[in-house]
C-alpha cells in the first residue's frame, strides 16, 4: 500500500494500484487543552477560564485559541488527504455546545462543512467529549452520553467525562465511535483501569447488537498504551498477531515503546496518553491484505512546526494554551492523532 499514488477525488482520495481503486479516510483525535467560553457556566468550576479568573480568559485570548485550533484541526489528516482532512475528529475538553458553534464557524472547518455530535457531561470542571464530522463522508445514525460508573461505592459522589458513543455510516459500513476522557493522573490506576473495562464493556454490547459493527475507541486515556488499563482493561494489544476476538488492536503501542514517540511530554519524557484502538474486524482485511472491506491502514501522530515550542526550556514539546500562568497563544499540550481506513473503491 505504501508504494499506492494518492490524489484528490471528490471528498474522499481515491488511491490506484494496478488495476484497483481505494478509498482512504481519516480519523482523528485532538485534546483541546481547556477550550472555554468566557462566560460562567453555573453549577460548573470553570471560574480560571473567566477575565477575571486566573487566567484572565477574555474575548482575545478565547477567539486566538478558537482560531488556533481551528488551523490544526483542519490540517490533520492532510498529508494523505489534501483539501479534505479527517472524516470524523473525536475532542476532549470542550466546555459546551457553544464553544462547538464558534468552533466549526472558522473558516478552516466551515469551509468543509464540519458538524458537531456533543452531550453535556457531568464532569465538575465542565470539560466534554464531541465529536467533529464530515457529514458528506460520516452519516451520523445515532448517539449517546453512557456515563462512567464508579465501581467503587465511596466515591458515588464523583462525576467525570462519560463516554460518547456515536454511531454512523462510513465508506457503506456500520462504524462506531467511542470518544473517551479517562480520568487524570490525580487519581490513582485503579479508575482508568476502570474506564478501561467499561470502554471494553461498552464496545462488547455495539459487538452484540450488531457482529459486523466496527468499532474505534479514541481518546486521552491518561495512560500509556502498555498501562495495564489499555492493555489488560480494555484489551489494546500492541501486535495484530496478538489480537484475540475479545481485544482490539492499539497501533500506538510499538510508536512509543519502540519509537519512543508520544503525545505530550513530561519532565523531559514522552507520553502516549492519544490513541485510536479499532476491533479485530478493522485489521483482518490489513492482515490478508484484502480491501474490500473497511481496513486498517496506518497510523499517525500529527505532528506540525507550529504547534512544538521552538525556543526556551520547553523546546521541541507542545506549544500550549499557557505555560507558568504566562499566556503562549498556544494550541494544545497534546498532539493530535490519526489512523487512517482504506476500501477498494
Amino acid at each position: 500500500m505504501k508504494k499506492i499514488l494518492i490524489f484528490l477525488f471528490c471528498l474522499v482520495a481515491v488511491a490506484t494500484y494496478g488495476q484497483k481503486q481505494f478509498r482512504v479516510y481519516g480519523v482523528g483525535f485532538y485534546n483541546q487543552e481547556n477550550l472555554f467560553d468566557t462566560c460562567h457556566d453555573e453549577g460548573k468550576n470553570d471560574y480560571e477560564f473567566l477575565p477575571d479568573g486566573t487566567y484572565r480568559w477574555g474575548e482575545m485570548k478565547y477567539k486566538n485559541k478558537l482560531r488556533n485550533m481551528s488551523r490544526a484541526l483542519a490540517d490533520m489528516g492532510t498529508e494523505m488527504l489534501p483539501n479534505i482532512g479527517c472524516a470524523i475528529i473525536g475532542l476532549s475538553e470542550v466546555e459546551n455546545s457553544r464553544v462547538l458553534d464558534d468552533l466549526v464557524a472558522q473558516e478552516p472547518l466551515s469551509a468543509r462543512g464540519y458538524k458537531y455530535v456533543h452531550v453535556e457531561g457531568p464532569d465538575l470542571r465542565g470539560v466534554d467529549c464531541a465529536l467533529l464530522y464530515n457529514p458528506a463522508i460520516f452519516k451520523i445514525r445515532d448517539y449517546k452520553l453512557i456515563p462512567y460508573v464508579q465501581e467503587l461505592e465511596k466515591d458515588s459522589a464523583f462525576f467525570t467525562r462519560g463516554f460518547l458513543t456515536v454511531s454512523g455510516t462510513l465508506a457503506e459500513e456500520h462504524v462506531t465511535v467511542i470518544v473517551c476522557h479517562w480520568p487524570s493522573r490525580f487519581s490513582e490506576p485503579f479508575y482508568r483501569e476502570s474506564a478501561g473495562r467499561q470502554a471494553r464493556a461498552i464496545k462488547d454490547s455495539l459487538l452484540r447488537d450488531d457482529p459486523e459493527v466496527k468499532v474505534i475507541v479514541m481518546g486521552d486515556m491518561n495512560d500509556d498504551p502498555m498501562d495495564k488499563s489499555m492493555k489488560t482493561s480494555l484489551g489494546a494489544k500492541g501486535e495484530m498477531s496478538e489480537v484475540g476476538p475479545g481485544d482490539m488492536y492499539n497501533p500506538w503501542y510499538n510508536t512509543l515503546a519502540k519509537q519512543g514517540q508520544g503525545t505530550l511530554s513530561y519532565q523531559g519524557s514522552w507520553n502516549l496518553f492519544d490513541q485510536i484502538v479499532v476491533t479485530p474486524n478493522l485489521i483482518e482485511g490489513t492482515q490478508k491484505k484484502d480491501y474490500s472491506k473497511l481496513t486498517f491502514m496506518k497510523h499517525k501522530i500529527q505532528t506540525r512546526d507550529y504547534l512544538m515550542q521552538n525556543e526556551g526550556k520547553y523546546k521541541h514539546t507542545p506549544k500550549r494554551t499557557h505555560s507558568g500562568g504566562v499566556w503562549l497563544n498556544g494550541y494544545s499540550d497534546h498532539l493530535p492523532v490519526a489512523i487512517y481506513l482504506v476500501k477498494e473503491k
